[in-house]
């Protein structure tokens, strides 16, 4: 049967699909990607605590892939909620449920050998979401054109079929005989399946975007989900949206290959980037810190300020990192040195790591 966009694609071939020409150009741009991402993962392995950057980088993916479902929040509000700030904020409340939700996939990934499974890919949507809702069961579900309500794709339906396209995908991911693909080129190739498959009701993009992150770890060429396609993606919008169809109608993965191969390239020499900035920031601040604060230094605040951008008294207080007079007084100091800056919001008041704000935001 012939592809149509108004009716349920049940049709959509298992993977591989097509034939990717491996052309000089595929070939060139595959060696930088490979390179470049290999850069990034060595200087990832060799940070003595991941978690500390890689944080504050999840929070900057967490936004950036939600603002490509036009969940738009600014930073003020996203690091405020980060901080345990109860908002009422809905925009904020997802972007939280985004990295939640990263986390979480990561560390089912890992208790279920490594494998990236339907039933992890459930969870991740649910946490996302923060419901229970799994596989779509009813038909109706069509992407339109926002401003002409013109039908664009409509996918498969319904959850039986759904599960069998998804079934076959999972042994595409975790088989490593079924296919003898570069990884980055299998990327791309599953992250097209799964949108076209679109299995749930809402937060395929974002679950999508994430298994993208989990899926390069998997196959050892990251220690850690931090590299994050969203920035590239949102930067590239239309022409994402447009390849993607391309591929759907006219069976073009050549240049829907290219440009997810682009696209690590590029976000992996930005989060390279971003790193060192951090590193060198870092190094250079506790110096500082150290001579401000002399025998009062306490290396859980220095962490913690890496960590969190947005610092309140509160926070310490909860973290056990100080009380509350002492903790006042070390931002008071920070803030008068101008190594934070302060920003009153109702009786709160912020203390914002602002130069890790521009290594995060100008790299």
């Amino acid at each position: 049967m012939s592809y149509n966009k108004n009716t349920p694609y049940n049709d959509l071939p298992q993977l591989p699909r097509g034939t990717i020409i491996e052309t000089p150009e595929i070939l060139r741009n595959l060696s930088k990607a490979s390179r470049h991402l290999g850069e990034l993962s060595g200087l990832c392995a060799s940070l003595p605590d991941p978690r500390l950057l890689i944080n504050t980088i999840v929070l900057q993916e967490s936004k950036d892939s939600s603002a490509i479902e036009n969940i738009v929040t600014t930073q003020d509000e996203l690091y405020k909620a980060a901080t345990g700030e109860t908002t009422t904020n809905h925009a904020a409340k997802e972007v939280l449920s985004y990295r939640e939700a990263l986390y979480a996939g990561m560390e089912t990934m890992q208790a279920k050998q490594n494998l990236l499974l339907t039933s992890t890919l459930i969870e991740i949507v649910q946490t996302i979401k923060q419901n229970n809702a799994g596989i779509r069961n009813s038909p109706g579900t069509a992407l339109k054109n926002a401003i002409t309500g013109e039908t664009i794709y409509t996918p498969p339906c319904c959850e039986d079929i759904l599960r069998e396209k998804l079934a076959a995908l999972e042994k595409f991911i975790n088989d490593p005989d079924f296919s003898d693909l570069d990884p980055i080129i299998k990327m791309a190739l599953i992250h097209y399946q799964f949108e076209s498959i679109h299995p749930f009701a809402d937060g395929n993009g974002r679950t999508g975007r994430i298994l993208n992150g989990l899926y390069l770890v998997q196959q050892g060429l990251l220690p850690q989900p931090v590299l994050y396609l969203s920035s590239y993606i949102v930067k590239y919008k239309t022409e994402y949206y447009q390849l993607l169809r391309g591929v759907t109608e006219k069976d073009n993965w050549h240049d829907w290959v290219m440009f997810m191969i682009t696209a690590v390239s590029e976000t992996a020499q930005l989060t390279t980037q971003k790193i060192r900035k951090m590193l060198s920031l870092k190094d250079n601040m506790e110096g500082v810190i150290k001579n401000l604060l002399g025998s009062s230094f306490n290396y859980e605040l220095f962490q913690l300020m890496f960590t969190i951008p947005y610092l309140k008294i509160e926070l310490l207080e909860k973290k056990g990192v100080a009380h509350r007079q002492t903790a006042s007084g070390w931002l008071k100091k920070l803030s008068d040195a101008g190594i934070l800056k302060t920003q009153k919001m109702g009786r709160t008041t912020y203390y914002i790591n602002h130069l890790l704000m521009d290594a995060l935001l100008n790299p």
